[in-house]
């Protein structure tokens, strides 16, 4: 399954849609009001799918993932040299980027790739394809590649 992601050009949080194969509309995502980046996921329905939420007052960039309001773990940046690492602690995936940080890749803990993550970089906005093996892992895949583009973020802003 392959999903684009897009950021909206202009709004005042974090707001991205994320489409399908057939270019239709999966998830919209809503950055909200919070300390750290809080992004809301919907489905689409429009009911909530689930959240990214920064932790504060952290060494390294935190973020917990929500999946329909259960809290499953979380995703944080490992201290590396030259490429970044993240590491999520709810299901033995790890994510490794290459050095310019535009592509990742989602692995499971027996070194399997969950996912493949690319950056357009002819845009604007932010702009990434998640090329997802299984249809059930999307969500959080997703969730990752928020958290990772919010960590970005902080970082050029910060």
């Amino acid at each position: 399954m392959r999903l684009h992601f897009k950021q909206r050009l202009f709004s005042w949080f974090d707001s991205y849609d994320i489409y399908d194969e057939e270019d239709r509309i999966v998830y919209t995502v809503e950055g909200k009001l919070a300390w750290g980046h809080k992004l809301v996921i919907y489905d689409a329905n429009g009911q909530e799918a689930g959240m990214v939420h920064q932790e504060i007052l952290t060494l390294l960039p935190k973020f917990n993932l929500y999946d329909r309001g259960q809290h499953l773990g979380a995703i944080k940046r490992e201290f590396t040299f030259f490429k970044p690492a993240y590491n999520i602690d709810f299901n033995g995936w790890r994510v490794e980027g290459n050095w310019l940080e535009w592509d990742y890749a989602i692995f499971d803990a027996g070194g399997r790739t969950i996912a493949s993550i690319s950056k357009d970089i002819w845009h604007l906005t932010d702009h990434y394809f998640i090329d997802v093996k299984d249809k059930e892992d999307a969500l959080h895949a997703l969730m990752v590649v928020l958290a990772i583009d919010a960590d970005k973020c902080s970082q050029n802003n910060g």
